[in-house]
């Protein structure tokens, strides 16, 4: 399953990518960015990214709402750990709150929006549904 060196026997082995993402609501609605990069050009998805190898997941979360929404979150939950069979991502969903700035578009989005729950615009990925629904259900529980 792993590659071997035939020589030395060291074995390589492929490491997963995390990637930070972060659920901002407020009053009713929703923070979204629609994507200005590939995948999922010109559709929306939660604001997040890649985190850097040795970098604190909250803290790249921090980084990228800040990158791509031009706003100051502070991180107020996990919501939880998302991953698929065959995909190489692991998906970091927290709940944050904005303590600063103004929405506006960074470089890899186009777009800043904020949607009422009911009504979100087409999505990039599949997971940033399941991330909105566990949201939803944790909000239920209190």
């Amino acid at each position: 399953m792993r590659p071997v060196c035939s020589r030395c026997g060291h074995v390589l082995f492929y490491d997963p990518k995390v990637v930070a993402a972060g659920l901002v609501a407020q009053e009713g609605k929703l923070l979204l960015v629609r994507r200005a990069t590939e995948p999922g050009l010109g559709l929306w998805s939660l604001p997040g990214g890649y985190v850097d190898r040795g970098e604190v997941v909250e803290e790249a979360l921090v980084r990228e709402l800040r990158e791509e929404t031009m706003l100051e979150v502070q991180v107020t939950r996990l919501l939880g750990l998302f991953s698929e069979p065959g995909h190489p991502v692991i998906l970091a969903a927290y709940q944050a709150t904005i303590v600063g700035g103004k929405p506006q578009p960074g470089l890899e989005v186009s777009e800043v929006g904020f949607f009422p729950y009911d009504r979100l615009p087409p999505l990039a990925f599949p997971r940033d549904s399941l991330v909105i629904r566990t949201w939803q259900e944790l909000s239920a529980q209190g």
